[in-house]
């Protein structure tokens, strides 16, 4: 999936701008992203001293992970001189998880860390699991920081909301911070239905300065929100799944604060024109329905949201046809067609685009993939490209490639932005 972020600098974003100033003015309560960092880290250190208090317990567990080297290239010289052609970072990804209670409770824990060469908001940390869980037949309790995935689309997933995006990490927002939560599993002939309370807020990330892939003005630390200081909000989902005869059925809400921010325009004290994330208040009902007929397998997913804005719609829907063991070859070929509509039009990156695709599996050894991909916009032909191949390289070694480009955007599109940010990425990492 691409990340697209629409900015509008016309009298329309003025209006938006003037219409926040009388919703959240200048003297209004808002976080500090230093602030949110010590706290964040101090809840992050609480949870490591807790494992080291209990290490009888955890020397019984498992580590495992990856470290490794990434590099980016761009072939087209930046937009702004602050930027580079070239970046390079050093990934670090441990993992750990122990069972205990004959396997009916466990402690499972994520990490990240990436240092980077260029980008100062690139070079980061972030727990992405801590918790415990605990395993009944007809209950599930898990409690720390989880990333919940929700969705069935390959081009984007609008359902998916519970966690925030780590927009440094991906451009195409596949990246999620990890989120503070109490989840209670019940598991029924019903379906499935999950309930989630949510403590604790985390704005997204953005690019820093010499960062590439971002909005031509720079998006700043100082988030603001409809009403004052968001970490003591609480946000509260719930999903219910079943298989309803040849459908795989999700129904979900959300209520709590947005995780896709509006970007408004700001002038600083020195008049530098800046891009200020502005959080709200929302509703969010989303659908998930896939079936699978022969060798087709038909995707939706469809959201309604009210709160941020006038209420309105978005759907995403398409189908993936695979093609098995080609001349009995081994090799698997799926065929990707997804159709992108949103209600907002100028206001989503996505209002009337098509996506096409190919994703190929060798079921190699080495366990060979490739997916290629392209969005087109139906009014206006702008396009964007994506590639990304991987391969293992003995027992513990992958190689993967990526690219991304960007074509016929009109200066109206939002794709203007990216113009010159076409790339290509090669990613060597070693699994322990």
């Amino acid at each position: 999936m691409i990340f697209i972020l629409s900015i509008d600098c016309s009298d329309t974003q003025m209006k938006i701008q003037r219409s926040f100033n009388k919703v959240a003015p200048s003297t209004s309560p808002f976080l500090k992203r230093g602030h949110r960092r010590i706290r964040w880290r101090g809840a992050g250190f609480l949870f490591l001293t807790l494992m080291l208090w209990t290490f009888p317990l955890f020397a019984q567990g498992t580590w495992s992970g990856s470290i490794g080297i990434e590099s980016r290239g761009f072939p087209h010289a930046p937009l702004d001189a602050d930027q580079s052609r070239a970046d390079a970072s050093v990934v670090f990804a441990p993992e750990y998880d122990v069972f205990f209670d004959d396997g009916n409770q466990g402690i499972l824990f994520e990490g990240f860390v990436r240092l980077d060469g260029v980008d100062g908001r690139r070079t980061h940390w972030d727990i992405r699991e801590l918790f415990w869980e605990r395993v009944a037949d007809l209950w599930e309790i898990r409690a720390g920081v989880r990333r919940v995935f929700w969705g069935v689309t390959e081009s984007q997933h609008l359902v998916d909301v519970v966690n925030q995006t780590d927009l440094v990490e991906r451009p195409d927002g596949e990246a999620k911070l990890g989120q503070p939560m109490v989840n209670v599993t019940l598991v029924n002939g019903w379906g499935g239905l999950d309930l989630f309370v949510l403590p604790y807020f985390r704005e997204r990330t953005f690019p820093g300065q010499d960062g590439r892939l971002r909005p031509p003005l720079f998006v700043t630390d100082d988030a603001r929100y409809v009403d004052g200081d968001v970490k003591r909000h609480v946000s509260f989902a719930a999903r219910w799944s079943h298989t309803l005869g040849m459908f795989d059925v999700g129904l979900s809400h959300f209520w709590g604060t947005v995780r896709d921010p509006e970007l408004t325009l700001w002038v600083e004290s020195d008049d530098t024109p800046v891009l200020k994330p502005f959080y709200e208040r929302v509703h969010q009902t989303g659908l998930e329905l896939q079936t699978i007929t022969g060798g087709w397998l038909w995707k939706l997913e469809g959201i309604h949201r009210s709160g941020q804005g006038d209420r309105f719609t978005a759907l995403t829907g398409g189908f993936e046809y695979t093609v098995g063991n080609i001349k009995n070859s081994g090799v698997d070929v799926g065929l990707l067609a997804e159709y992108l509509w949103d209600e907002r039009d100028a206001l989503s990156p996505f209002e009337d685009d098509f996506f096409v695709g190919t994703r190929v599996a060798l079921n190699d050894v080495q366990n060979t993939s490739v997916l290629a991909g392209a969005f087109v916009d139906r009014t206006s032909g702008s396009s964007a490209f994506l590639f990304e191949a991987s391969r293992r390289v003995g027992d513990r070694w992958t190689v993967g490639l990526e690219g991304r480009g960007f074509w016929n955007a009109g200066v109206s599109d939002p794709l203007y932005a990216f113009r010159k940010d076409s790339h290509g990425e090669i990613k060597i990492t070693h699994h322990f």
